[in-house]
């Protein structure tokens, strides 16, 4: 039997695919605005700044949901968290490269691209708070509860163990009192 999928992967999915078709109609306003104030290197600019900024924050989202792929397995919590603290290294690493790389580029054009990067983040930010805000998750999800607790189950008479751990108890110890309410 495999182990029930984890119940914030769909989220994580409505997430990525509202955010990708933002990511789109983002795209679209921020070549069409850095060019008309910019020119060719403002919708440069614009259309590189939403990638950035869809690229970056779909990587912690993409990380979780493969990561939820071993849910069930003995090594769950290590691998999970191993894997999303591996996306955020990547994310730093690939946020240094770009900024040693895109820095003092000629076709960059430095307002256009903070304007669309910031729009970008906003954006998906959004889109985690309103796809958050309408799910339907218990607040301790991914989990099953005892149906009886196992104190409110008296024990049978005489199946106690003496002090010695030998053979049932005889007595009024032997019942835990709890069989005659």
């Amino acid at each position: 039997m495999s182990p029930s999928p984890v119940t914030s992967t769909p989220i994580l999915r409505t997430t990525l695919i509202a955010s990708a078709i933002a990511a789109v109609l983002l795209a679209v306003v921020a070549a069409v605005l850095g060019g008309v104030f910019k020119g060719a290197p403002g919708a440069w600019s614009g259309l590189a700044g939403i990638l950035i900024a869809v690229v970056f924050l779909a990587i912690t989202a993409i990380s979780i949901l493969v990561a939820n792929r071993w849910f069930g397995q003995e090594l769950y919590a290590q691998l999970f968290f191993a894997i999303v603290l591996g996306g955020w290294f990547l994310k730093l690493g690939l946020f240094v490269v770009l900024i040693l790389v895109l820095r003092g580029q000629p076709w960059l054009e430095p307002v256009v691209f903070f304007w669309s990067l910031l729009a970008g983040v906003l954006a998906s930010l959004a889109i985690d708070a309103v796809v958050f805000l309408r799910m339907r998750l218990p607040h301790v999800s991914d989990t099953t509860l005892p149906t009886v607790a196992p104190e409110d189950v008296a024990p049978r008479r005489g199946s106690v163990p003496d002090e010695r751990g030998e053979g049932p108890q005889a007595g009024p110890e032997a019942d835990s009192g709890n069989s005659h309410v």
